[in-house]
């Protein structure tokens, strides 16, 4: 009873202040309150639901890998070896954009770690590393490579080369897109990356619990005074959360949402650990068709650094970027990167980072960018053919859910090579095209009259470039067009008219019939044949050729026809060994699309570039083709082998035949229509063709490297350029690249196989050369077949002395000499060209009408004077 009134008393007292309060009985007092309570509940259950719901979401998303969810493309792995000129800061550099870690630094390991030692480093690969997990070191001393041994072996087991893990190229399949990042830890973050980030991003970090209550009200403040919602005011937090699992749609629910999820997110990681996590997945741009994730693959996007090398003001640019970095490009746009740029320098001195000092010397810095090309790094027309190529066999979803690894045969340095070449050919392309475009005319009369310069309008040129390893069928390098932002088109995988490029099979067919040819019946490079103007037919069909400016030969030498690639020759050697043996062989090397015509020898049928490099392996790996391989293996996350590819193999020609081939191709740079090759400096022993149809071609090989390039229109207008003129200085630029690099530095002479002997030939004769006929140049033929009568024999010749002295009575006609300059063949690497380089590549006087014929006392006299009659060296053409 006593609670009873205790409480009675109580409640009357509560009561009587109630009612006291006049204006809580008001009916809109009452309602009010209502509905704040209502409000208050419902605010209180959706937090409790969405906290429920995204804690588990949170739980779900984060307990697994982060950042694998999307097969991923790597680079075949970068080979060191001793000898190679390194440092072990370089070798750390390449290990740390694989994915490794420094020894003892914080976070997982799993693809590997280093330790840097004095004068070395160890080497330890991961459980999910390409190679076996065996422990080497790399030793330097003077900067280059002394030893590689494994780790405790002080004695033996030494190796000559070592394969670091591959380099990521692109996460390939993520929902369309391509992502490229390098996962790194907090740890490897540098302070100047932190203190930019953090001065423009988010000051109060590492003090607040996932939101900035006071810098989110002022920024709601000035959106409710503009009327907009410029300002996000969002913590790295609350942008971790929104990254992770919200849309970037600007909603109050969504900033509510995002808040929450914050909270969450403090509660479960350290700050630590939610900056790697930020640091990793931050946006920071687009380059080409892939998307710059993370401060490492920034660094490495926009500087070509790794992320520890980062400068302040290369720093202050990437936490610039983060704002906008699409409106902030900064090769699209460099003044609005510059601004932000300093921005962000001038919030590191507010918050203490640096000095005004530092900022202003940082403000004073250029961007310093590396290159945008995408080409160069990215790769994106071969990344597209991996895919193509890949789908065939394995479905998307399955390539993309188990977060398979795909390592290919690209080779990263020569890609970047291939792309530098192309980039700057292509200006050397597009300067003579628009030279043939422009018209000079004059307008008006008297004192009006002036020259107007018009450039009449056409299609852009493109190009494709594809390299692989003559001996494995790897692609190395693969440029599908000059801008792949521009044109998806791959255009190493278009088919094209081969043009002259096609000639070399040709010759080939004509030399392997010589093999089982009876003694002196084979052809061979001085064997003779007519390049004057002919008429073939074929069926009901009549095929009239013509030489390039017309310009005919009369008799020349095998070697010289095909260094000079004169058509008429080349038709008329067909005819002679017959069209079905030339498309049998051609179609055995993978150029599929030919047909038994005179027209094939000129290259009428289409091929693709990617075809025709796997053709011409034919005559780099001593007969046998190998064909073009992208891919080694597809791994899964443990980096356990699902599948490996490999090149197929198939003799095609006799290994005696593709060296004498090889030999003639030689010539083409040595001293014909690829003599540009030359004179654009590259000295190295090489082989190849040019070709020009509507397009321009030129392919050739050193002993450990093949390169293709074409050069043409998409709409199959005629370029009206050759190849030597347009596709082989590319070819050259790349090449004199690829021989600077450790892989493809050691470059050879071609080695000639049993069964093939190098003989001096007269160049005036075509017969062995004598101390007597001292011009001579070395030619291959296969045993047997090579001249037994010396440049000094007339076979055939009965005349007596006074005959042949007045030059009277019948003669055996003799091979009339080609034009050409005196050359010595296969230049050792490293010489320069010869000191008549440059009078070697003007082209060649037109040819003279027939002198008249001396009197009996004319020739005695000319016995005397020198023989008017006598061809001397001419220079080669520019084609």
């Amino acid at each position: 009873m006593a609670i009873k009134r205790k409480i009675s008393a109580g409640w009357s007292q509560a009561n009587s202040r109630l009612s006291s309060l006049p204006y809580l009985s008001d009916p809109v007092v009452k309602t009010a309150v209502a509905v704040f309570v209502v409000v208050c509940l419902g605010f209180f259950g959706f937090f409790a639901y969405h906290y429920v719901k995204y804690e588990r979401i949170i739980d779900r998303r984060m307990n697994g890998p982060i950042f694998s969810n999307a097969a991923k493309i790597f680079a075949r792995p970068k080979t060191v070896r001793v000898g190679d000129t390194l440092s072990v800061n370089e070798i750390a550099t390449e290990l740390r954009r694989a994915g490794y870690t420094e020894a003892g630094k914080a976070g997982e390991a799993r693809l590997g770690t280093y330790r840097l030692q004095a004068g070395g480093i160890e080497i330890e690969p991961g459980p999910e590393s390409y190679h076996a997990q065996d422990t080497t070191i790399i030793q330097i001393a003077g900067g280059k490579v002394a030893r590689i041994s494994a780790a405790g072996d002080k004695s033996d087991g030494d190796s000559a080369a070592y394969e670091l893990e591959p380099q990521l190229v692109t996460a390939l399949f993520n929902n369309e897109l391509r992502a490229k990042r390098q996962v790194v830890h907090f740890n490897d973050i540098p302070k100047v990356m932190l203190d930019a980030t953090l001065a423009i991003e988010d000051r109060r970090f590492f003090e607040h619990s996932g939101v900035n209550f006071l810098r989110l009200a002022k920024a709601a403040w000035i959106d409710l005074r503009s009327g907009g919602r410029s300002q996000g005011a969002s913590t790295i937090t609350m942008q971790m959360a929104r990254a992770f699992f919200l849309t970037p749609q600007k909603t109050l629910k969504r900033k509510v949402l995002e808040m929450l999820i914050a909270f969450e997110l403090e509660q479960k990681f350290s700050k630590q650990q939610i900056f790697e996590l930020y640091a990793n997945q931050v946006d920071l741009g687009q380059r080409g068709s892939f998307t710059i994730d993370g401060f490492a693959e920034g660094a490495h996007a926009y500087f070509n650094k790794d992320l520890q090398g980062l400068s302040l003001p290369e720093a202050a640019l990437l936490a610039g970027l983060i704002q906008r970095p699409s409106y902030l490009s900064p090769y699209r746009h460099p003044d609005r990167a510059a601004e932000r740029r300093n921005l962000v320098l001038d919030s590191m001195v507010e918050t203490g980072a640096i000095s005004r000092a530092q900022a202003e010397q940082a403000k004073a810095a250029p961007l310093n960018l590396a290159p945008p090309n995408v080409e160069a790094s990215d790769a994106p027309y071969f990344i597209d053919l991996v895919k193509d190529r890949l789908t065939q066999q394995y479905p998307e979803q399955e390539l993309n859910e188990n977060a398979y690894r795909i390592y290919t045969t690209l080779d990263l340095d020569l890609q970047r090579a291939a792309a530098e070449a192309v980039q700057d050919g292509m200006k050397l392309v597009d300067a003579q095209v628009q030279k043939l475009r422009t018209r000079r005319e004059k307008v008006g009369t008297g004192k009006d009259a002036h020259v107007e310069v018009t450039v009449r309008p056409g299609p852009m040129p493109q190009v494709a470039l594809v390299a692989m390893d003559p001996h494995t069928g790897d692609i190395l390098a693969l440029v599908g067009g000059r801008n792949y932002g521009f044109s998806q088109l791959d255009h190493a995988i278009a088919n094209r008219p081969t043009g002259s490029v096609f000639k070399p099979f040709v010759y080939a067919t004509a030399m392997a019939g010589g093999l089982d040819a009876a003694p002196g019946t084979a052809e061979t490079p001085v064997s003779a044949v007519d390049d004057s103007p002919s008429t073939f037919s074929y069926g009901d069909q009549i095929y009239e050729p013509r030489n390039y400016k017309d310009e005919y030969h009369g008799q020349v030498p095998l070697r010289y026809a095909l260094a000079e690639s004169l058509n008429n020759a080349t038709v008329k050697l067909a005819e002679q060994v017959g069209y079905d043996k030339v498309a049998q062989l051609a179609r055995a090397a993978g150029i599929t699309s030919v047909k038994a015509t005179p027209a094939m020898a000129l290259g009428a049928y289409e091929a693709k570039p990617i075809d025709v490099a796997g053709a011409y392996t034919v005559f780099a790996n001593g007969g046998v083709r190998v064909s073009p391989l992208m891919v080694q293996s597809v791994r899964n996350t443990q980096n356990d082998v699902l599948q490996d590819f490999h090149s197929e193999s198939k003799p095609v020609l006799d290994p005696r035949v593709a060296y004498v081939m090889t030999s003639m191709m030689e010539g083409v740079i040595n001293y014909g229509t690829g003599y540009e090759v030359r004179r654009r400096g590259f000295v190295a022993p090489a082989a190849g063709k040019t070709g020009t149809s509507h397009d321009a071609w030129f392919a050739g090989y050193t002993t450990n490297l093949l390169c293709v390039v074409w050069v043409g229109y998409d709409d199959y207008s005629d370029l009206r350029l050759s190849g030597s003129q347009t596709a082989a200085p590319i070819w050259t630029e790349f090449m004199k690249k690829a021989v600077k690099l450790p892989g493809y530095r050691e470059v050879s002479e071609f080695t000639p196989p049993p069964g093939v002997v190098d003989v001096r030939i007269d160049k005036n004769t075509n017969r062995l050369s004598t101390p007597a006929c001292p011009q001579a140049v070395t030619v291959a033929f296969i045993s047997g077949t090579e001249p037994r009568e010396t440049c000094e024999q007339q076979p055939g010749d009965n005349r007596n002395f006074f005959q042949k002295l007045l030059g009277i009575g019948p003669s055996a006609p003799s091979l009339p000499p080609p034009s050409q300059p005196v050359v010595v063949r296969r230049p050792p690497p490293g010489t320069a060209p010869p000191p008549n380089a440059q009078a070697q590549s003007s082209p060649p006087p037109p040819p003279q009408e027939e002198k008249k014929k001396k009197g009996i006392f004319g020739r005695i006299v000319g016995i005397f004077k020198g023989d008017d009659n006598s061809q001397s060296a001419s220079d080669p053409p520019r084609r």
